[in-house]
């Protein structure tokens, strides 16, 4: 999906012009990866425009860039009340919003000295489906990649890292080449681990079932609020390792995550996933989530940070 410029990119506590944001091509982050990143999303409500889960990403964030020896000069509520800043001079009524850190010019050796300074960006701009409007009523056809998740002492996996995207890339690249729309990893014992950018759950005899966080899954955010919808709901929760067959088994299964939502999964490997269409359980959650979101139910978890825009206002 193509970038749809906006106004202003949030860049170490000041706005610059969209265009102004670069970085050398001999930065660190060009040639070895070294950044963290968070995407987030900005919801049109009643309201105005709320972002959601708006800390709890910051919190991740900054937790990504400690264990990368990346000294934040922002604080958490710092970073939360520049991305209300950003979605305010960009005038955006929703928006998809992506902070990095990175590691800019200054040294290109392994080792990032005190010489290579750490850069703190953020954009925003309208995105809209991730996979696409009708896969959240339709579901997508997946199959399990060839290619798996690092190992833990590899690259963690708790970060939040460009550099394991390079995996997430070849993931996604083989499953759209082989015809589908998104790809399955498993964890380096053989067990379903995620998507290329999604938590995946499936529902089995009732329960839902998730592959724990040391199975190489990036605690994702969206993740957490499904577990807690679920709980909400009374629907039981299974967090424990998922051979690749259950996948095949499963009453329904799911993707979630910022830029997935709730999307389902509708065929695994050519293998229909329960009746080949968005389940019970994944369309209750699926609801409830975007209900949520959009400011049509009571925003009870407190998920929901306004931002207080006026929507159509003059630039």
């Amino acid at each position: 999906m193509a970038l749809t410029k906006t106004d202003k990119i949030w860049h170490n506590g000041r706005m610059v012009a969209w265009d102004d944001a670069r970085i050398h091509v001999l930065s660190h982050v060009v040639h070895y990866g070294s950044a963290v990143f968070e995407g987030i999303r900005c919801y049109k409500t009643a309201q105005g425009p709320s972002i959601f889960r708006l800390r709890e990403h910051m919190l991740r964030l900054v937790r990504s860039a400690h264990i990368y020896r990346m000294d934040l000069p922002f604080t958490v509520d710092q970073l939360a009340a520049a991305a209300g800043d950003l979605v305010r001079a960009n005038h955006m009524d929703s928006c998809y919003i992506r902070p990095v850190v990175l590691r800019g010019y200054g040294d290109l050796g392994v080792h990032a000295s005190s010489a290579v300074p750490i850069e703190t960006y953020m954009a925003c701009w309208s995105w809209g489906r991730y996979l696409g409007e009708e896969a959240l009523r339709d579901g997508v056809d997946v199959c399990v990649s060839s290619w798996r998740r690092p190992a833990p002492d590899t690259l963690p996996q708790m970060a939040k890292a460009a550099a394991n995207y390079m995996n997430s890339q070849l993931i996604k690249m083989e499953a759209i080449a082989d015809g589908y729309v998104e790809g399955v990893a498993l964890d380096e014992q053989g067990y379903v681990a995620e998507g290329s950018g999604e938590n995946l759950f499936a529902v089995y005899d009732g329960s839902l079932w998730t592959s724990p966080v040391a199975h190489s899954v990036l605690p994702g955010i969206t993740r957490a609020s499904i577990l807690t919808l679920a709980s909400n709901f009374e629907i039981p929760v299974v967090e424990q390792p998922i051979p690749r067959e259950m996948l095949y088994i499963a009453d329904e299964a799911f993707f979630c995550g910022t830029a997935a939502e709730v999307t389902p999964i509708r065929s695994v490997d050519k293998i229909t996933v329960g009746a080949g269409r968005r389940g019970p359980i994944t369309e209750r959650l699926q609801k409830e989530f975007f209900a949520i979101t959009a400011g049509e139910t009571p925003d009870r978890h407190g998920w929901l940070t306004p931002v207080n825009v006026t929507v159509g206002a003059a630039r």
